[in-house]
């Protein structure tokens, strides 16, 4: 089960074993914006507001991201305030 707005377990896995050679462009497109809005809902809500499903998944997700991109691992929200100097007090 996932939170509302967001992608919920099954929907990732079957997008991910689908193969992209086997996909419509309009599936391409809309699976990009989809993903999109859900690693920036994945950076906003807090874990603590999230379901237990929804939590393990952003956190895994989250471990991915800093692995394949060598991210220093801070939210999507918090690299957007650094960037725009908005984290300073």
């Amino acid at each position: 089960m996932s939170d509302a707005g967001r992608k919920d377990f099954h929907t990732k896995v079957g997008e991910s074993m689908t193969p992209d050679s086997t996909k419509s462009t309009q599936q391409k497109l809309k699976e990009s914006v989809t993903d999109a809005g859900d690693t920036v809902a994945r950076g906003v809500q807090p874990d603590h507001n999230k379901s237990a499903g929804q939590e393990t998944s952003d956190k895994l997700g989250r471990s991915k991201d800093r692995e394949v991109h060598g991210s220093s691992g801070g939210s999507i929200l918090d690299k957007t305030k650094n960037a725009l100097g908005l984290d300073k007090h």
